[in-house]
C-alpha cells in the first residue's frame, strides 16, 4: 500500500520561507497595486498584499496569511 503524502495538509506544512507570521502588525507605505486591486507593500523587500489599500496609503496592517513568497494583510483601525 502507498500512503498519500500530498494531500492538503502536507502541502501547507512544507516549507514557509517567509519572514512574517500570522497575526504580526506591521507600519508600511503601500508602493504599488495588485492586478486585483490590493495595495501592494514590502516589509524586508517580501511582498504584502493588503485589502482596500491605495497607493501611497501609510497604515499599520495586521498580517493575516502568508505563503512561500508573499503574504496578506488587512489594515489594522
Amino acid at each position: 500500500m502507498f500512503s498519500n503524502n500530498y494531500g492538503k495538509d502536507n502541502y501547507s506544512n512544507r516549507g514557509n520561507s517567509s519572514p512574517l507570521n500570522e497575526g504580526e502588525e506591521h507600519d508600511v507605505k503601500i508602493e504599488d497595486m495588485g492586478k486585483d486591486g490590493d495595495g501592494i507593500a514590502r516589509i524586508e523587500g517580501f511582498v504584502v498584499f493588503v485589502t482596500d489599500a491605495k497607493v501611497g496609503d501609510e497604515v499599520k496592517i495586521k498580517i493575516t496569511s502568508t505563503r512561500r513568497n508573499f503574504a496578506f494583510a488587512e489594515i489594522v483601525e
